[in-house]
This record gives C-alpha cells, sequence and structure tokens, in this order.
C-alpha cells in the first residue's frame, strides 16, 4: 500500500477585483519512494458543501469499479457525492482536503467483496456458497467498498492524512440465476441489511488499522442502500458512525434519515401527499399555459422527514427561442410560489431534443433565483 506525505512550500494571497479567491498553495507530494511531484491547492472554494481538493487529482487504484458493482447511474452519483455529505460533520471543509482513497487497491476490494472460501483465504466478507441452490439463501449482501481519504495541515509546511471515510453499499435486491439460467431475485430487508453492514464495519475497521498509516486517524463509515435496477430514483444512506484515532472497536451508530421520492408516482403520492400536491398544481399550470411540453418530472430528496432539495425537469418540443423565454419567465414565478421555503436547494431544468434550453437554479438562504437560458 502507498501513503503520501506532503510538504507545503510556498502559498500566496493576492486580491482580484475585490475577492479574495489568490493564487493556489503550490505543494511538493513525496511517496513512500522519496519521489517528488508537483502540486496545489485550489485557493477557491465552491460552497461550504465541498472539500477543496488536492491537484493533479490523485485517482484510487480502485476506482473503476464502482460503476462495475452499483446497479445504476444514479446509485453510483449518490453514493459517491452522498460519502461525502457524511463525512461532513467530522471532517470539515474549512480543514480537510479531499483525496480520493490511496490505501484500498483494486485487488484488495475484490477480495473483500467476493464470497468467503477457502481461495480467498476466508477474506471475502459476502457469505460463502458451495452450490447454486443455495444463492437465494446466501445472497450477496455487500456490493461494494469506496474509500476516500482527507487530508490535513500538520504544520505550515506539511499535510498529512487527517482520516478516512469508508461507505459500504448494500443490496436491497439480490439478482441470482437459476440452474436453467433464468433469472430470478430476491429482496433483502432493511433490518437484515443494516445487521449484515454494521458486522462488515467492524471487520474492515480491524483490517484498516493492520495497515501502515490508519491507525491513528479516525475512520467514518457509512451504510448506504442501493435501489434496485428498475428504480428511477437512487438508494440512500441508512446509518454512520465514527471510530475514534486508534480504536478498534465501533460505538454507537447514528441514524441516517435520507430518501429521494419521483414525482409523479404512486409512491410519492402515498408516503409524500402534500408534496405530491404541490408538484401536480406546479405540472397542471405548465400544462395550461404551454401545450408544446412533453412532461413534467421531479425528484425531491428528503432530510428526517423534510424536503431538502426538488430538481424539476421539464423536456418540451422546440419551436423557437421566443417560447423557451416565456416558459422560463413563467416557470420562474411559478416554482417560487410553490418551493418558498428558503432551505429547500431548487434545480429547475428546461430541455428539448437539442439538449439544454433553460436553467433555473435557487440555492438556501438566497432570496431571487439564478436564471439562464441557454443560446
Amino acid at each position: 500500500m502507498k501513503k503520501t506525505f506532503i510538504s507545503l512550500v510556498a502559498s500566496c494571497l493576492f486580491l482580484v477585483s475585490c475577492s479574495n479567491i489568490g493564487e493556489p498553495e503550490k505543494i511538493v507530494q513525496e511517496t513512500d519512494e522519496s519521489e517528488q511531484e508537483t502540486a496545489i491547492i485550489p485557493k477557491y472554494s465552491i460552497s461550504d458543501d465541498y472539500y477543496k481538493m488536492i491537484v493533479p487529482f490523485k485517482t484510487s487504484e480502485a476506482r473503476g469499479l464502482v460503476t462495475r458493482n452499483l446497479n445504476t447511474r444514479l446509485d453510483i452519483d449518490e453514493f459517491e457525492t452522498g460519502l461525502m455529505r457524511m463525512a461532513l460533520d467530522t471532517f470539515s471543509t474549512e480543514k480537510y482536503y479531499f483525496q480520493e482513497g490511496q490505501y484500498l487497491d483494486e485487488e484488495t476490494v475484490r477480495t473483500w467483496l467476493s464470497r468467503k472460501s477457502d481461495e480467498n483465504n476466508n477474506e471475502g466478507l459476502n457469505p460463502s456458497n458451495s452450490s447454486e441452490e443455495q444463492n437465494e439463501e446466501n445472497p450477496i449482501y455487500l456490493a461494494h467498498i469506496l474509500e476516500h481519504d482527507y487530508l490535513i495541515k500538520k504544520d505550515e509546511k506539511t499535510i498529512e492524512l487527517g482520516g478516512i471515510s469508508i461507505g459500504l453499499a448494500l443490496n436491497s435486491v439480490y439478482y441470482y440465476r437459476s440452474e436453467n439460467g433464468q433469472q430470478l431475485e430476491e429482496k433483502i430487508s432493511l433490518d437484515v441489511l443494516e445487521e449484515k453492514g454494521k458486522e462488515y464495519a467492524q471487520e474492515i475497521v480491524n483490517r484498516l488499522r493492520d495497515m501502515e498509516g490508519l491507525n491513528k486517524v479516525p475512520i467514518v463509515v457509512s451504510l448506504y442502500v442501493q435501489a434496485p435496477k428498475s428504480s428511477i430514483v437512487p438508494g440512500h444512506f441508512i446509518a454512520k458512525t465514527v471510530v475514534e484515532k486508534e480504536s478498534r472497536n465501533i460505538g454507537r451508530w447514528s441514524t441516517v434519515d435520507e430518501e429521494y421520492y419521483f414525482f409523479p408516482s404512486t409512491e410519492g403520492s402515498n408516503k409524500k401527499p402534500d408534496e405530491a400536491n404541490r408538484f401536480n398544481a406546479l405540472k397542471g399550470d405548465v400544462e395550461e399555459f404551454f401545450p408544446n411540453y412533453t412532461g413534467v418530472i421531479g425528484t425531491g430528496f428528503y432530510q428526517n422527514g423534510e424536503l431538502k432539495q426538488m430538481k424539476i425537469e421539464i423536456p418540451m418540443q422546440f419551436y423557437g427561442k421566443a417560447e423557451v423565454i416565456a416558459l422560463t419567465q413563467y416557470l420562474t414565478g411559478k416554482v417560487m410560489e410553490y418551493y418558498p421555503e428558503d432551505y429547500i436547494t431548487l434545480e429547475v431544468k428546461i430541455t428539448s431534443t437539442n439538449g439544454e434550453e433553460a436553467l433555473i437554479v435557487k440555492k438556501p438562504g438566497q432570496e431571487e433565483p439564478f436564471v439562464h437560458i441557454y443560446r
């Protein structure tokens, strides 16, 4: 396993147009082989929700596995970005810098995800399976393991590893084939997934502590349940825990209450009726005044039962920019009317066969939305 040591050699700030963006900090990164390479820490941060990242960007040796092990692009994106969100309480964006995982390589992740067997010295975490008939009784619970590293300044001239975050992606549905080749599936209950996930977490923490460089840093472990292959929304995180530096024992787990709902849908109407009615009212307004639209769809992200983000997409037949401008103007007023809460992130995209036509974005705390019409 490789570990990195980063030396800060120079930094400077200057004002550009009365801002504090400044020049990036130049750093030298040293490996165990005493090799050096120049890198930088960007001065500008997009927002408090995003980490500054060391560049040139160092990729993980296991980075390609996530696209093979998760069911959909929705789950891939949510698992990766959501894992950063799980780390915010422990590794603040003000003090820590993000780097893709450098300790778990592809071979290690593949071995840990495999079934327990003599061939892998019983290092596989998923249950053993001696015959095809046992598939239903011994499902693959653990779909993927994702590592994120967080770097912190040791002093004015050096940066070191400050902690790591581990995400465990669990299968809500197990897909397998019968003896005659028929595709079958078995739903796994949330209670079982949580129990198995916590067992895997403890074993993984023990293994990480045995790796050089990972004994004295805190480890955040988060459990993610990926959605079925047919889902039109991603899965969600269900629990997380923090293992203090030098400790191997997982103590208290925190419940993570997050969920995605698609609108319009039967599930959305049944579980979030108020939000479904609000969305349907907006949809009805568009239908009444703009006949050339082809649908209005929305995805709501909820934390602790409260709507935090709404993404709306409106595909339309394209007849001219005048119609795009009119629809954008109308929608800007309507979404502000239906979603007046200042804690909601709102994003509305108007698209056509030509691509994106317009974008409306309102962030929490903003009085007016950002509106852009593509030319």
